[in-house]
């Protein structure tokens, strides 16, 4: 009875870490360059209308080569991105798994690898409710061999909203933060209480880590709520990330200094990142943390391209290791700092920290930040190494959920998108 108990205890808190896992996670380590994103748009957030023509596309490649079975489920869950506790037809209509058939070998690139690609939804499994779905992939049509994960929005418009960035008041936030004013038109819904059946997430630049979660409206009218805190609805606004080009291996980027290539692969070396001093601050375009795969040495960039060893290097003040915590490379190429090699390692004879990235060639946004826990939770503050500047571009997403009473799932009612500079809605 003592060894059941015990095995009972294990799988529950076994289970309980799956459901903490990062929804955007790779969990093999030949899977690279997951990309998903608005068809033909690859600087844009994975999001759908329902019961719309929109599409998505689907790009990773596989180390081991060959052809493999892959396949992909949606999974509806919840705005803290637990499982809905609904059947499978209750939220999605078609087959429980869609193979990707779609797959072409690499050429011309000393790596080699196998390019798969697909769009979604597909008309054999379309998610019929509004909310967060996750993408799942995995081999050989088995659940348990799970490749990787994604997150995936799927909205349906019903309520109207209304964004607007400004330079907050408060004299501490006053050169260092963007406060986001939000207001929502609720004629059309009979929302008898909103701090129950209402959840809003804010986003800036699509980063999960840090997002800002509201429920209590600042103010109550007849068909509108406004959500204005002047002290909790505040960002750090960070600076523009640093960007590296690796569009070509023959003719390199600005912050590449030097190269070792042989016959079988590609070894780059960035230029040695440093602090940057607080009230110092330079615009440029930036990609918020994301990138692009794309060449200027060959056609195709999804099986043509070639991968690349790349090193980072970062100096931090006076050559010694940071006393608030691990060092981290983040951005959409590490998943935001879920990847085991987003960690940089201290160098104390040199007086650095070092990763290194197996990146396919493209042009990429990161930046650095320090891991920390926040309320029992992962999040990454990249104050202490970018700094702050209220200048500074970024996007921003509001996210609309909404929950009927006794309803069992987060419904999806709107989504609005704001650039900071300058302070108009985004598609």
């Amino acid at each position: 009875m003592k060894r059941m108990v015990a095995v009972f205890l294990f799988l529950g808190v076994y289970c309980a870490v799956l459901s903490q896992a990062s929804p955007d996670k790779t969990y093999l380590p030949n899977i690279k360059t997951v990309s998903l994103y608005k068809y033909a748009d690859p600087i844009s957030y994975p999001i759908v209308r329902l019961n719309s023509t929109d599409l998505l596309e689907l790009h990773f490649d596989d180390l081991d080569g060959g052809v493999k079975n892959y396949y992909y489920s949606i999974q509806l869950c919840n705005a803290d991105w637990l499982p809905a506790q609904l059947n499978y037809f209750d939220y999605a209509k078609g087959f429980s798994q869609i193979r990707i058939n779609n797959y072409k070998t690499s050429s011309i690139a000393l790596t080699r690898y196998t390019h798969y690609q697909t769009n979604l939804p597909d008309k054999n499994c379309m998610p019929t409710k509004s909310g967060n779905y996750l993408v799942k992939v995995y081999l050989d049509g088995d659940t348990n061999k799970l490749a990787f994960t994604r997150r995936m929005l799927v909205v349906e418009e019903k309520l109207n909203v209304a964004l607007q960035i400004t330079q907050p008041y408060n004299q501490q936030y006053f050169q260092t933060h963007h406060r986001i004013q939000i207001q929502l038109e609720t004629t059309n819904m009979d929302i008898r209480y909103p701090q129950q059946q209402l959840q809003l997430k804010v986003l800036q630049n699509y980063r999960w880590d840090n997002l800002l979660s509201i429920n209590q409206p600042t103010f109550i009218r007849q068909g509108m709520l406004q959500y204005n805190n002047e002290n909790s609805m505040v960002f750090p606004a960070g600076k523009e990330y640093r960007w590296l080009n690796l569009r070509s291996f023959r003719l390199l980027g600005d912050r590449v200094t030097k190269q070792q290539n042989t016959n079988a692969s590609n070894e780059l070396f960035v230029k040695e990142d440093q602090p940057r001093l607080p009230k110092q601050y330079f615009y440029y375009r930036d990609l918020n943390g994301l990138f692009i795969n794309e060449t200027i040495d060959n056609l195709n960039p999804f099986w043509n391209a070639d991968y690349a060893k790349v090193h980072f290097t970062f100096r931090p003040k006076d050559g010694l290791a940071l006393a608030q915590g691990d060092l981290y490379i983040i951005g959409r190429l590490t998943n935001y700092g879920d990847d085991k090699d987003a960690k940089m390692e201290f160098n104390a004879e040199k007086g650095v920290y070092e990763s290194n990235l197996f990146l396919k060639q493209g042009y990429y946004d990161y930046e650095y930040a320090v891991r920390q826990m926040i309320n029992g939770k992962v999040s990454y503050n990249s104050s202490i190494i970018e700094q702050d500047a209220w200048e500074t571009e970024n996007n921003y997403m509001v996210l609309v959920y909404y929950r009927e009473l006794g309803g069992r799932s987060d419904q999806l009612l709107a989504i609005r998108q704001i650039n900071s500079q300058f302070n108009r809605t985004l598609q």
